[in-house]
């Protein structure tokens, strides 16, 4: 799925057209500082029911969220220098105890999550637009 946003609001169209999509509970977010992966998820969460405050994990790794359907993980890996660092935040865990983790910067664990079933979603801020594909 591809989609073309210019206005904040348009990110409830993506959302929209997302959520009956997922079929696994790893989506990773990919996209440059400023993109609006953060922008996404306050979106996403209030589609599923959360009326949790959704701020950037950044400093705190992970962020905890409360649904309907059961808990969302937030997390940001931006900081993580490598594996060893996301696997002990408990991040197995993470995955075996939730509805769903939304993982912003995932390269750092990327290739161990090759075996898990997941979703991606690209998001290119190029100043007048921002290109997003999901898959």
């Amino acid at each position: 799925m591809e989609f073309n946003i210019h206005k904040i609001e348009e990110w409830q169209n993506v959302v929209d057209q997302i959520v009956p999509e997922l079929q696994h509970n790893i989506l990773l977010l990919k996209g440059n500082l400023g993109a609006g992966k953060t922008t996404f998820t306050q979106f996403f969460l209030k589609s599923l029911g959360s009326g949790d405050e959704v701020s950037s994990p950044t400093y705190a790794i992970v962020n905890e969220y409360h649904t309907p359907k059961g808990n969302v993980f937030h997390f940001d890996l931006y900081r993580m220098k490598n594996i060893s660092e996301v696997y002990d935040i408990g991040m197995e865990e993470y995955l075996d105890n939730a509805y769903l983790c939304i993982i912003e910067w995932p390269e750092v664990y990327e290739e161990d999550l090759a075996d898990f079933p997941h979703h991606e979603m690209k998001i290119e801020n190029n100043g007048e637009e921002r290109l997003i594909s999901f898959k």
